[in-house]
Order: structure tokens, then C-alpha cells, then sequence
């Protein structure tokens, strides 16, 4: 019989194989967004810009025209997405570091709080989950507080935070961080909690059966299984460390940071400057979630748990 191989649909539809990728999914939603985007800024800014036409004795203005006028607005209501684009490359390239217009001075000073109340925050949430799983009391009495914090608005708590702080003498970068250190140690708590229970009971017998210690059992059976649990809560602990500390900037009249950027362009009605500082914010918080993705595959390689 003779062996007839068909084409594969790979080679026939080059649109497929694209697909099949990381790269054309991501270039398709990336596309989809700012098209909605373009879209969305027309609509909101028209009635503005007819308002001006109004004003100006303008008729029968071209459709090409208003859609032109609307997306080059100096205080749109929805700024386009090149408006957003250059704004950060004014607010980057274009201005020196040291420079308080500088959005990467701004995000460096809302990056030294989050990575503090990061550090904090996974320093606590890893020793609460030691104490939960080892101790019974710990778990019936700690477990259902750490939840409840949860449910407090951090916008209610963060003046609350600042306020007691600048009564005691404490101001400056800690009481950002501690808010971020609120936000943060919750998923880091949990993850642990549940990666270092989740050695099978079969596992625990054997360790067991060694007569290991509770020290020896958390080294060698616990911990190791924790580990992608942690990592994985870490990244979600960064991206709520940057929003607690960006919150955190907000109650106290910052005239530093991405939250004093946002707050300034309130003020003045700068939408193109908050929506630059927001995605700066996106960026960061992105650039942080990878580099701990990175950490975590370098680090269960060498634990020779690679996924």
C-alpha cells in the first residue's frame, strides 16, 4: 500500500501557524484593543469638539475632519492611544531622570515602596504560613483574621495608616510600604498555606517512618513542594504591592510617584498625563511579575522541578 502523506494545515495556512504561536495572539488582542480604543476616544471626545465647532461658527465640519480634531485634543476626555505614547516618551526620553516631570523618576519612587512592602509582606505571609500549618491554634485563630483584613477598602484604611504614623513621628517611604506590605502578604499567606500542605500523605508516612523531625519534614518534603505555590503568589503579591503603593501616595498629598502623578492630572484635568502614569504603572507592575517568572524557572531547573 503506498503511503500517501497529506500536507499539514500548518504548511497550507501560513494565518494558522501564526496562531498556533505566542506572537499572532498576542499582536490580534493587542490590535482588537487599540482599535476599540480609537473608537471609544471619538465617541466620548465628539460632543466636546462639536461644542468648539459651536463656538467657532463652524458648520458642516467633514467627518474626517472631527474625527481628526478629536483625537488630537489637548484635554480630551478619553485620550487616543498616540496621544498616550507620546506623552511617555516626553515624559522619559525627553526629560532627564533627576527631572520631577520624569515619569521614570515618578516610578522609581513608587518602585522603592512597593519592593519594601513586597519584601515585608512575603517575609510575613511565609512565617504566618509556617505557624498555620504547624500549629492548630495558629490555623483556627489566625486564618479566618487573615481573610477578614481582606475585606477592609484599602482606601478607607490607607489615611487611617499614614495618619497614626505621621502621630508617632513616622512619615516618608515606610507608611507607603506598609500598605503595600496590606496587600501583599494576604496571597503569599494563602499560597503557602496551601503548597505546604499539599505533600501527598503517602509522602508524610515515609518521612514518618524515618522518624524525621517537624525541621527535617519542612526542609525536605514541605518547602520543596511550596516553592511553585510561593512563586506564583509572589506574582500576585507584586502586582498588589504596586497598587497598595500607589494608594498609598494618594492620602498623603505626594508630590512624588506614579499616585502623585495620577493625583496632579485630576486636578488639573490632565487625562493624558493619567492615563501615561496608569500604564506606566502597568508596565512596572508587568516588568516586576516577569522578573519573578524568571526567578521561578531558574529555580525549580536547579530543584529539577522545570515545567
Amino acid at each position: 500500500m503506498t503511503d500517501v502523506s497529506l500536507p499539514t494545515t500548518r504548511s497550507s495556512n501560513p494565518f494558522a501557524g501564526l496562531m498556533s504561536g505566542t506572537v499572532g495572539p498576542v499582536v490580534v488582542v493587542v490590535s482588537a484593543i487599540l482599535a476599540i480604543w480609537y473608537m471609544a476616544a471619538v465617541a466620548l471626545n465628539t460632543p466636546f469638539q462639536q461644542e468648539i465647532y459651536e463656538r467657532a461658527s463652524q458648520t458642516d465640519v467633514p467627518l474626517s475632519q472631527l474625527v481628526t480634531d478629536t483625537l488630537a485634543q489637548e484635554r480630551p476626555v478619553l485620550p487616543a492611544p498616540h496621544q498616550v505614547v507620546v506623552e511617555i516618551w516626553n515624559t522619559t526620553v525627553e526629560k532627564k531622570i533627576t527631572s520631577k516631570r520624569s515619569l521614570i523618576f515618578h516610578s522609581g519612587i513608587t518602585l522603592s515602596s512597593t519592593l519594601l512592602g513586597f519584601l515585608i509582606g512575603t517575609t510575613l505571609g511565609i512565617l504566618l504560613a509556617i505557624g498555620i500549618v504547624h500549629s492548630r491554634v495558629l490555623d483556627k485563630s489566625l486564618m479566618p483574621w487573615i481573610i477578614s483584613s481582606q475585606t477592609i477598602p484599602i482606601l478607607a484604611i490607607a489615611p487611617m495608616i499614614i495618619v497614626v504614623l505621621n502621630a508617632v513621628g513616622i512619615s516618608g517611604l515606610l507608611p507607603k510600604a506598609l500598605i503595600s506590605t496590606y496587600l501583599s502578604f494576604f496571597p503569599v499567606a494563602v499560597g503557602m498555606v496551601k503548597g505546604l500542605r499539599s505533600p501527598e500523605v503517602i509522602h508524610m508516612d515515609l518521612v514518618h517512618t524515618y522518624s524525621a523531625s517537624r525541621v527535617q519534614a519542612f526542609w525536605k518534603l514541605r518547602l520543596p513542594y511550596a516553592v511553585p505555590f510561593l512563586f506564583t503568589s509572589m506574582k500576585i503579591g507584586m502586582a498588589a504591592s504596586l497598587v497598595g503603593a500607589i494608594v498609598g501616595e494618594l492620602p498623603t498629598g505626594a508630590v512624588a510617584g506614579l499616585g502623585a502623578r495620577l493625583l496632579a492630572g485630576s486636578y488639573y484635568g490632565q487625562t493624558i498625563q493619567i492615563w501615561s502614569a496608569l500604564l506606566m504603572a502597568a508596565f512596572l507592575a508587568g516588568s516586576l511579575v516577569a522578573l519573578i517568572g524568571v526567578l521561578e524557572k531558574q529555580t525549580l531547573k536547579r530543584m529539577g522541578m522545570a515545567r
